[in-house]
């Protein structure tokens, strides 16, 4: 038998080897953030009686964007359970939410509404009343604004500064932030 020979022999072999030494690694493909956001804060979010973050993330689509300004959830406060713990018997929870105070009358009308969306949303009757209290929103802080695109008058005057230069992707990225800084004098 020659070398060849021996190596078709021995290559199956050397593989099997390779693949117990270096036992597959996970591979960590890029992902959206808002896929990892539940898993991080639904934890926190247990202990004020949100079984899932759901009610909290989608505030907003939930009661519509009016509401959600001048209200916010604050906890689910679920009965307590019965001691012999056998029975599986469901009872809805209450929602307790904060409201702006010149507001809470007419979120007040509008409970039944809410409560119809929120178990809509959830998929089950999980509220069965709301709770509202007064006082002041723990306002987010505003989206910064976005930055306009540079003028053409500001990338032709970037790229006659940048000049003649070999590398197409260096040339093109320093041409878009001399537009960026001649924009801003």
């Amino acid at each position: 038998m020659d070398w060849a020979g021996l190596c078709r022999v021995r290559q199956p072999v050397y593989k099997e080897r390779m693949r117990n030494l270096h036992p597959r690694r996970r591979t960590f493909a890029s992902r959206p953030l808002a896929d990892l956001i539940g898993a991080a804060i639904d934890p926190v979010l247990a202990r004020q009686g949100f079984g899932q973050s759901d009610i909290i993330l989608f505030w907003d689509e939930i009661v519509g964007a009016r509401l959600a300004s001048m209200s916010e959830p604050l906890c689910l406060r679920w009965p307590p359970r019965s001691r012999g713990g056998t029975e599986r018997n469901f009872a809805p929870a209450t929602l307790v939410v904060r409201v702006e105070s010149g507001f809470a009358l007419e979120l007040q009308h509008l409970t039944a509404l809410v409560m119809e969306r929120i178990n809509a949303h959830l998929g089950f009757a999980c509220v069965n009343r709301i709770v509202l209290k007064q006082g002041p929103l723990m306002r987010r802080a505003p989206a910064p604004p976005r930055r306009q695109p540079p003028s053409q008058a500001a990338l032709t005057a970037a790229a006659e500064r940048v000049g003649n230069i070999g590398h197409e992707q260096l040339r093109q990225a320093l041409t878009r932030l001399g537009a960026r800084v001649l924009t801003q004098e």
